[in-house]
C-alpha cells in the first residue's frame, strides 16, 4: 500500500512545485533524506536530480518538463522527478491536491532545503460510524507539525493513535444520536485543536472550505 505524501518544493516566487512519494511518510522520512545533495531522496548524491531541482523551480511549462524528465538520465527516488503541478500556492495543495485520507504526510521543502514535515489528519467519520456513509478526502482535513528531539519525531505515533481514538468516540455519538453530523466536525475540529500542543502548527480545512488559522 506503500505510506503516501505529497512533497512541496518552494519556488523563487513563493509558490510551490508538488511532486508525489509513495513511500515518504514511512517514519517521515523525507524529513532527512531531502537535501540539497539529494533532493529527491534518496542516499546517493547525483547532479543530474541536482540539476533538476534547480531547473524545476524555474520552469513554468509543464509539457516541457515532463518531456525533459522523461528524456532525462535519472538514478530511481523516493519522491517522483515529474512534478504532478507548478507554481501553486499552500493553500492550494491543502485544498485541492492533499488527499487527507490516502497522503500520510505533507513536506515543504525551503529554498535552503530545510523540510517542514506535516501529519495528516482526515476528518471523515465513514469509518468510525453507521450513520456517515461518505466524506470527501481531498480538502477535508487538518495538517499539524511534528516535534523532533535528537533528529527523531517524538510523540508522532501517540498523537495519531489519540486522533484516531477521539474520531471513533466521535463517531460513536453520532450514531448514538447526540450529535449530528454537522455538530461531529465542529466538536472533532475542536477537541483536536485542544490535543495539539501550542508549539506545533495545526491547520484544519473542512469540506465547506472554511478553514481554521495556522498557529504558531
Amino acid at each position: 500500500m506503500g505510506h503516501r505524501a505529497l512533497v512541496a518544493y518552494d519556488r523563487p516566487d513563493g509558490s510551490y512545485n508538488l511532486h508525489y512519494s509513495h513511500w515518504g511518510a514511512c517514519n517521515l522520512r523525507l524529513k532527512h533524506d531531502i537535501t540539497p545533495e539529494t533532493p529527491f531522496g534518496g542516499d546517493r548524491p547525483a547532479e543530474t536530480h541536482q540539476l533538476l531541482c534547480r531547473t524545476l523551480r524555474t520552469s513554468t511549462d509543464e509539457q516541457a518538463i515532463s518531456q525533459y524528465v522523461r528524456e532525462a538520465n535519472l538514478l530511481a527516488s523516493e519522491v517522483n522527478h515529474d512534478p504532478m503541478a507548478i507554481g501553486l500556492t499552500k493553500d492550494e495543495i491543502v485544498t485541492e491536491y492533499l488527499d487527507f485520507l490516502h497522503h500520510e504526510a505533507l513536506f515543504v521543502v525551503a529554498q535552503d532545503f530545510e523540510v517542514m514535515a506535516y501529519r495528516t489528519h482526515w476528518l471523515g467519520l465513514t469509518y468510525d460510524c453507521e450513520t456517515v456513509t461518505d466524506a470527501p478526502t481531498v480538502g477535508n482535513g487538518a495538517i499539524r507539525t511534528v516535534r523532533w528531539v535528537d533528529g527523531k519525531p517524538v510523540g508522532d505515533g501517540a498523537a495519531q493513535g489519540e486522533f484516531r481514538a477521539l474520531k471513533d468516540i466521535v463517531g460513536d455519538m453520532v450514531d448514538r444520536g447526540v450529535f449530528t453530523p454537522d455538530e461531529a466536525q465542529q466538536y472533532l475540529q475542536r477537541k483536536l485543536s485542544e490535543l495539539v500542543p501550542d508549539r506545533a502548527d495545526l491547520l484544519i480545512r473542512t469540506a465547506d472550505r472554511r478553514t481554521m488559522p495556522s498557529r504558531p
